[in-house]
């Protein structure tokens, strides 16, 4: 494959400018078409929804626990200084001739979009929501019937994988380009740099492989609907069959925001202590002495500790954990940024397989940070609790709408009355993008297109919506 060249990936290139891409809007407007980009999302409802949306603890009622927007605006943060980190080393160390101080402002615009719509996809309840509905796809799509057939053997191999490897990363793709009723049926009419930055993962459901060492091999990137749209940004940015460089660095900051973020979340309801965390900390510094470490967690943690008794702070453990945080994320951004500068010549070969931690004590660290979270918080009775009572929910709808869309605009079939009703709930424009995109295409694909507007319905839902709904349609009359 030839070297990616930052002219082409940094395309401001738009699906609905068409295959000239002219130039459009007043010449007395001065942004950059990444600008653009910015107010299209922060102007949008799909955007606006995050604030309803689970990050770890769904519906909670302190306003201090983040939201996937909360979470959403910190992942923009990181990137865009990650961007202006590995811009100004590229620039200062001449890494490429072709490397401009404009270049440097437009990666730091598409890493702070890309930060904000990173998880606009996601259903309701988390990363939790996203493996109920791979789930029920797994446990359902062979007793559903379709004309007399399984569903699943009446779908493509491609379209059925997608279903059971339904993913939020996606979903956001999705709806990013589709989905998001802007002008037309062409979504936000994002750039195409930002639309590839995007995607973590550049493979379909057939071509999934996590045992290949390659991180971009982990999961589904794009679906079969989806896939027209998705070569024609790749192809355009020169990333066919691999990842656009940003997306490393968009996948970094996502990494440090949720990481971080967790464990000062899991102090903050009670799940974390001060001494749980130290401990931790000092077990792993004794566990890797010999790699090489200019950030010492723990000391750092202590240092906080007691700075926090000499100004007799309120909570000297809270006011040492949260700043602590703040540094911890500082050392993980110079971390990503070397992770990138040292192998720019691999990402920009499209052949670097891993992450921007790999090799380094920052990626003990943030693997700790995870398993952390996971062992005092994913697992406690509380989040299990919580996780069964949304399993509920999402197995429920996922029953009635998946129900209700199989007869839907199926030629020579006629709704009952109550799948009428329910089709009715779904957003005219997840419709109109339905009706558009199944013009033409055979049963298979419109039966297709059909269950994937059923869960771009449900992934449409804010935690509150779709628990109202459910209480609404399972209520009792007396």
């Amino acid at each position: 494959m030839k070297e990616l060249n930052w002219e082409q990936l940094l395309s401001a290139r738009r699906y609905r400018a068409g295959a000239a891409g002219r130039k459009t809007g007043k010449a007395a407007d001065l942004r950059s078409e990444f600008e653009k980009d910015y107010h299209r999302i922060i102007g949008s409802a799909s955007f606006r929804r995050l604030q309803d949306k689970t990050q770890v603890f769904p519906l909670d009622k302190s306003d201090f626990i983040r939201t996937r927007l909360t979470h959403s605006l910190e992942v923009s943060s990181f990137a865009k200084s990650l961007g202006q980190n590995i811009g100004e080393n590229i620039l200062s160390y001449r890494k490429d001739a072709g490397f401009t101080v404009r270049m440097k402002e437009d990666i730091c615009n598409i890493l702070q979009c890309a930060g904000l719509i990173h998880d606009i996809g996601n259903p309701p309840f988390g990363h939790f929501g996203e493996d109920a509905i791979r789930e029920w796809f797994g446990e359902n799509l062979h007793r559903l019937k379709f004309h007399g057939q399984p569903i699943d053997e009446a779908l493509t191999p491609q379209m059925r994988e997608d279903l059971y490897h339904f993913e939020g990363n996606a979903q956001a793709f999705r709806l990013v380009t589709k989905l998001h009723y802007l002008v037309d049926e062409r979504g936000m009419d994002l750039t195409y740099a930002l639309l590839s930055t995007i995607v973590k993962y550049p493979v379909s459901s057939l071509e999934i492989n996590p045992k290949s060492g390659d991180i971009k091999d982990k999961k589904l990137g794009y679906y079969y609907a989806d896939e027209k749209i998705f070569c024609e940004v790749a192809a355009a940015v020169g990333a066919k069959g691999c990842r656009h460089p940003l997306a490393f660095i968009l996948e970094a900051a996502d990494d440090i925001a949720y990481k971080t973020a967790d464990i000062e979340d899991a102090f903050v309801k009670g799940f974390l202590s001060y001494h749980k965390l130290m401990e931790e900390l000092q077990e792993l510094e004794a566990t890797y002495a010999q790699v090489r470490n200019p950030f010492s967690p723990s000391v750092r943690l202590q240092e906080m500790y007691d700075r926090g008794r000499s100004i007799r702070a309120e909570n000297p453990e809270e006011y040492a954990i949260k700043n602590w945080i703040v540094r911890v994320q500082g050392f993980l951004i110079n971390c990503a940024t070397f992770g990138f500068t040292s192998h720019y010549q691999e990402i920009m070969e499209g052949t670097y397989r891993y992450d921007l931690f790999h090799g380094t004590f920052a990626e003990k660290l943030m693997e700790l940070l995870g398993d952390l979270a996971y062992r005092e918080v994913f697992t406690s009775e509380t989040i299990y609790r919580m996780e069964v009572s949304e399993s509920v929910m999402i197995n429920y709808l996922m029953d009635r709408f998946i129900g209700a869309v199989i007869g839907y605009d199926d030629r020579g079939q006629e709704l009952g009355t109550i799948d009428r009703r329910l089709v009715s709930f779904i957003s005219s424009n997840y419709k109109n993008a339905y009706h558009y995109h199944a013009r033409g295409r055979d049963d298979a694909e419109r039966l297709y297109l059909r269950l994937l507007l059923a869960t771009d319905y449900i992934c449409g839902m804010t935690d509150s919506y779709a628990r109202r709904l459910y209480q609404e349609l399972t209520s009792s009359i007396y």
